[in-house]
């Protein structure tokens, strides 16, 4: 698995794979998984190669930092790159009560409570610490700070006016301590990135599609130049606009967690028939895509079986024509600006 060496803003230095791990879907995300499918599938990633973890307390209630502990306990902790989230803290609840009723399933009872302060930052590391089982974190997102979870332009901008104000205190000083190598912010919004890179100094983004074989016109009109500049990595996360890119335009096509409208379903359709002029298959396309741009350090497609695990092994090593690129671009189907090889 090929590597890719990030020297942080921070200066720190972090060797992720091009392909990493997400781990949401070992948190029972939409249908549930046994321990020993869990334990097979990130056995199955790390003898693929995958040296890049990403968890969340949210993902499963806690539910995947546990399974991840058991994973790394007897690895050699120089040997891979391990991100969570702050932002949210869990509390013990009733079971109807808990967050993500119908999203995750056989989870322990716990609820989300929002909490971006310098204190709910250091409970929150303190408590995936202890969940993970590891003595540290290499890299702290603050998570969901954006309009996708909070509803609205203006709750964003008031949660991200607390993380500026009190939390992101909190995650300097972790990092001048060097009890975790960089911080930054997990979101499925492009501008949330944007407006904490212009308030504050973070080292990377966790990015959740936004710059895919989809959709490039906008991040390129600003918030990527910006990353360039400053030195800031990006990872994306939902290469596949959440199934659309990885199925085709087909009968229900998943966009962006909803079904895909026409124009979109027609956009896809033209990528895939240039696709398909060089050989090539439409996963193959969008999943190396993103790590065409200088500042994308890694992709993080998602898998909950060996077997997915494998397929996004054998996508991602597919060869990809520069001509396909230059096809794209000619045909309007892609940013002319968009780097490629």
């Amino acid at each position: 698995m090929k590597k890719r060496t990030f020297k942080a803003p921070s200066g720190a230095s972090l060797n992720f794979t091009e392909l990493g791990f997400g781990s949401a879907p070992l948190g029972n995300l939409y249908r549930a998984v046994s321990g020993k499918d869990a334990e097979a599938t990130l056995d199955a990633a790390w003898k693929a190669g995958l040296r890049y973890y990403d968890t969340a307390p949210l993902y499963g209630l806690g539910l995947a930092e546990t399974r991840l502990n058991r994973f790394l306990r007897d690895r050699k902790r120089k040997d891979y790159v391990l991100s969570s989230k702050v932002g949210r803290r869990l509390q013990a609840c009733k079971p109807h009560e808990r967050t993500g009723i119908g999203k995750f399933f056989d989870t322990p009872s716990r609820r989300e409570i929002f909490d971006y302060s310098y204190d709910g930052v250091m409970r929150s590391f303190e408590s995936s610490l202890e969940r993970l089982g590891v003595d540290e974190i290499d890299i702290l997102l603050v998570h969901d700070c954006d309009v996708f979870t909070h509803g609205s332009e203006a709750a964003r901008e008031t949660h991200i006016k607390t993380v500026m104000s009190s939390g992101y205190k909190a995650l300097v000083k972790l990092r001048d301590e060097k009890v975790i190598k960089a911080f930054g912010a997990g979101v499925n919004e492009w501008q949330a990135c944007q407006t904490l890179a212009e308030q504050g100094d973070f080292d990377l983004f966790l990015l959740a599609g936004r710059y895919t074989l989809l959709e490039q016109t906008e991040p390129l009109n600003s918030f990527l130049p910006l990353c360039e500049k400053r030195g800031i990595g990006i990872i994306l996360g939902g290469p596949y606009n959440s199934g659309i890119l990885a199925t085709g335009a087909k009968p229900g096509a998943h966009y962006n967690y909803e079904n895909a409208p026409k124009d979109v379903l027609e956009r896809v359709r033209k990528i895939e028939a240039v696709c398909k002029s060089h050989k090539v298959k439409l996963p193959e396309a969008a999943l190396r895509f993103p790590l065409t741009h200088p500042s994308v350090v890694s992709v993080i497609p998602g898998a909950v079986t060996p077997q997915q695990v494998a397929l996004n092994v054998k996508t991602l090593s597919a060869k990809i024509p520069k001509a396909l690129w230059r096809d794209l671009k000619a045909q309007g189907l892609m940013d002319g600006r968009s780097p490629t090889p």
